[in-house]
């Protein structure tokens, strides 16, 4: 049976609490008596007693399971546990894949990215930004849209999190923070829970860190100077940090 997800759509589309608990729930082996019928996997999860879980093979968020939050129509770790079963087939989880970036961290590393690696990037960074969704729906579907703005807002993390601290990346940063501030203003984004706000937020401090590290990724902050209006002027401090040195 074909699946539409895979490790790291489990990753960072779920909260880490149910991520890691659902992991430890795979690893011991409590993921039991698998099958598929229909497009669904089915199985008995050994958790506090034995339970009923089904996930769909397209999406793992729809399903069921007998605890007690599976039964409120809540996804748990018993159906991210079955998810994971299906995606890793008895797999070992990689320390990569286990580990969850739902912050920005400076790498602090001071690596020149190669041409491939610069492409690379840029491509994660494009292929992150499509969960960015703008939302003109009914009210139903708005948990769908933050849940979105989060996974999308994950990726990123985890994307620049890995970046070397120089100019190059500075400026892949700062267009990022460019975009994102597009989107809130005329892209139709519906930030209220301040997902995406929070994260562009992370994103100026660790420039900042940058410039303390590297003062050559000071010059990536010109490119702010008379931008006009933004989102909760968000560029202020890194405008400031170029005033202060020019």
């Amino acid at each position: 049976m074909t699946i539409s997800y895979d490790i790291n759509k489990l990753k960072f589309a779920t909260d880490e609490a149910t991520f890691k608990r659902a992991v430890g729930l795979y690893e011991s082996g409590n993921v039991t008596k698998v099958e598929t019928m229909g497009g669904y996997y089915s199985a008995v999860v050994v958790g506090t007693e034995p339970y009923r879980v089904s996930v769909s093979a397209r999406n793992y968020k729809q399903g069921h399971c007998t605890c007690y939050i599976g039964q409120k129509g809540t996804l748990c770790k018993h159906m991210v546990a079955l998810a994971l079963h299906a995606v890793m087939d008895g797999r070992t989880i990689s320390d990569k894949d286990r580990q969850i970036t739902n912050e920005v961290k400076c790498s602090g590393l001071r690596d020149v990215m190669t041409q491939d690696e610069l492409a690379r990037v840029k491509k994660s960074i494009t292929e992150s930004m499509k969960y960015i969704k703008p939302y003109s729906g009914p009210s139903r579907t708005w948990f769908a849209n933050q849940d979105s703005l989060r996974e999308g807002s994950n990726r990123l993390s985890a994307v620049v999190s890995d970046l070397p601290v120089n100019r190059q990346t500075a400026e892949i940063l700062v267009k990022l923070l460019l975009r994102l501030d597009r989107k809130l203003r005329v892209g139709g984004v519906d930030d209220s829970n301040g997902i995406v706000g929070g994260f562009m937020t992370q994103v100026v401090g660790m420039l900042q860190e940058y410039a303390r590290i590297d003062p050559d990724c000071i010059n990536a902050f010109k490119s702010l100077i008379g931008i006009g209006i933004t989102c909760f002027q968000w560029e202020e401090p890194l405008v400031s940090i170029w005033d202060s040195v020019k």
